[in-house]
């Protein structure tokens, strides 16, 4: 009777430390002006904290990842964080140069993304990063969680994410975020800010839980080379997803003929120094524009769950809806002629 009370008591007691039912656990991040939390509420990801790390410079992030963070939040539950790449006045930058101009390398500044110890708390991390340079502790903290066997997902520029070497070695060899992700950039498949993509499921794959509810995918960036001609994806990589560049950048165009089809989505794991499987995603779509497709939303929402170990709770049906205005700008480097300046973080919400 005894153990029997203790046992009682104790189920008690962990249910009022969980609070009245359906209460929401709060966000881990405290609101700041350097980076945007989306509080989370009811939902299959109800408890669960995502970082979204939006810090390149050509396709957009710091306008496609807090709209996909308002997806999730709102409807999915994830409880979200996007960090910003932001210059010495805190204004989220995407014009800060990625290389020092020749003879004034001493002049150069170092890239900063405010907020990165918060990837402590996170159960998932979205990488949209292009050729950073980042201090010692900032690095510290992304290789800290891409050694602690949690999921990761790299968007568009990822593979190429950081301009020098990870504070990263696993049995003395150097790791790089191309290792981790499943191949780096090496070059543009399709033409560079001339052609669009298609994205066609691998018919094989097409009952993965990732590709659930998964329509058309189709989008303004172009294919990019990952693998030396005549190769494929690294081992351990499956690809879901086909990219045929069409011709043109208009939905519906012709197939380049020039051009094979080539991996755009694909998944592995990533083992750390200690042994643990990491799920990793890779999608080479991802411009701000590319995100305009319900059908790539849908597959990185579906991503999400995925990498957490969550399919079982994946839905064809759940909403992957804008949670606001979303009209992004072009992709591109002429800043001036597309609009891009730079802007607090709180603009992007």
């Amino acid at each position: 009777m005894k153990t029997r009370t203790r046992t009682l008591c104790g189920l008690l007691l962990a249910l009022l430390a969980a609070g009245p039912a359906g209460a929401a656990t709060p966000h881990p991040v405290p609101e700041s002006p350097l980076w945007l939390t989306f509080p989370g509420g009811d939902g299959p990801g109800a408890g669960k904290h995502v970082v979204l790390i939006a810090a390149e410079q050509e396709y957009r992030s710091e306008q496609s990842m807090p709209m996909m963070a308002g997806i999730l939040a709102q409807h999915h539950g994830f409880h979200c964080t996007v960090l910003f790449g932001v210059n010495d006045e805190g204004l989220v930058d995407p014009t800060m140069p990625v290389y020092p101009k020749k003879g004034e390398e001493e002049a150069f500044e170092e890239h900063n993304i405010p907020g990165l110890e918060h990837l402590r708390s996170a159960d998932l991390v979205i990488l949209t990063t292009r050729l950073l340079t980042l201090p010692e502790d900032q690095l510290k903290h992304i290789v800290d969680y891409l050694d602690s066997g949690k999921p990761v997902i790299g968007i568009r520029t990822a593979n190429h994410g950081f301009r020098g070497r990870l504070p990263y070695k696993i049995d003395g060899k150097q790791v790089t975020i191309g290792q981790i992700l499943g191949g780096s950039f090496m070059n543009h498949h399709g033409n560079w800010h001339r052609d669009s993509t298609r994205g066609d499921i691998v018919p094989e794959m097409k009952d993965h839980p990732i590709l659930t509810g998964v329509g058309e995918i189709w989008g303004p960036s172009d294919v990019y080379r990952t693998f030396k001609e005549g190769t494929g994806l690294p081992e351990g990589c499956t690809a879901l997803v086909l990219g045929q560049p069409l011709i043109g950048r208009e939905k519906g165009g012709e197939d380049n003929p020039q051009k094979e089809p080539l991996p755009v989505v694909w998944i592995k794991d990533w083992t750390t120094s200690g042994g643990r499987k990491a799920r990793v995603l890779q999608s080479t779509m991802g411009s701000a524009r590319d995100l305009e497709s319900p059908g790539l939303r849908r597959l990185l929402v579906n991503a999400v769950y995925w990498g957490m170990g969550l399919e079982d709770r994946i839905t064809a049906d759940r909403s992957v809806d804008y949670t606001g205005d979303y009209a992004p700008l072009p992709s591109g480097f002429n800043y001036e002629k597309l609009g891009v300046i730079p802007r607090p973080p709180a603009a992007y919400r």
